[in-house]
């Protein structure tokens, strides 16, 4: 594939295992890649290769510039032959990246306090833009950040190599192996009361039940939320709408917009419950 002002083709620095059936891959990338912004993503695909035919969407975990490149963190978990296909690359292999894509998080100026719930592989978007308002910080004290992590177990709380020290980190685990036992809605249910909403804002990513479960949180308690939509892409560029949700349209109606030109982060009440 030729490389176009979208895409561009990135060599593999490491991709390593992080807990059962979750990957870190590291790309490193020309100096020309534009830099992300915290909620995008890209459409990925191993190079040279015609097989599987359609890359897969990835959300951005970290992203750096340093010596002339840059290099993009991309967290997943297998699900497929695609991100199957990704686990079993090494070192120098090459992939094509299509992005950054879609539209990210909107932090409001004067924030006092963020609030972050992510499920399972859903903190890959979130850990971005911690990272991202840590260095946007002129100290500790502008921001207060709590961070609510939830999985099934113990050995699936990814990402907290990046999330120790940054924030106050809170979690949960549906077996109760490991911080809160029960679901991570559930502890936010619990302490949410203690937050002023005039001051504070959510950001979230993870499974679908969770964000239903979080807008039954959010509509007893009205904080401002932010959402990253999961859901499944074909080509990342609008033109399939392979990947349209309800949303609430003019009036009391409602509209079909595409997760990845629209999204993937939206406001959460504005999305359908319906969909949801």
């Amino acid at each position: 594939m030729a490389e176009t002002e979208s895409t561009r083709r990135g060599r593999i620095r490491e991709n390593h295992q992080v807990a059962p059936d979750h990957f870190l891959m590291k790309v490193l990338l020309p100096s020309s890649f534009p830099s992300p912004a915290p909620g995008q993503f890209v459409m990925v695909r191993a190079a040279d290769r015609m097989e599987p035919l359609l890359a897969r969407p990835l959300s951005v975990c970290g992203f750096q510039r340093s010596h002339g490149h840059a290099v993009l963190e991309l967290l997943y978990r297998v699900t497929g032959r695609g991100t199957a296909l990704f686990s079993k690359m090494k070192a120098d292999d090459e992939v094509i990246l299509i992005g950054p894509l879609g539209k990210g998080f909107t932090v409001p100026s004067g924030l006092r306090r963020a609030i972050f719930v992510a499920g399972g592989v859903g903190v890959a978007p979130l850990i971005f833009l911690l990272r991202e308002l840590c260095l946007a910080a002129e100290s500790p004290e502008d921001m207060e950040r709590i961070f609510y992590l939830g999985a099934r177990s113990r050995e699936l709380l990814i990402g907290l190599e990046h999330l120790n020290g940054t924030c106050d980190l809170k979690l949960c685990t549906d077996d109760g192996s490991e911080g809160y036992h029960g679901l991570v809605t559930q502890q936010l249910r619990d302490e949410i009361a203690k937050y002023d909403a005039k001051e504070t804002m959510i950001f979230s990513c993870g499974p679908t039940p969770m964000v239903h479960a979080l807008r039954e949180v959010v509509e007893e308690n009205p904080i401002p939320c932010q959402v990253s939509v999961e859901e499944r892409m074909a080509c990342g560029l609008g033109a399939c709408l392979g990947c349209v949700v309800e949303v609430r349209g003019p009036g009391a109606g409602s509209e079909y917009v595409r997760v990845c030109r629209e999204g993937p982060v939206f406001d959460l009440k504005e999305i359908w419950e319906r969909k949801i």
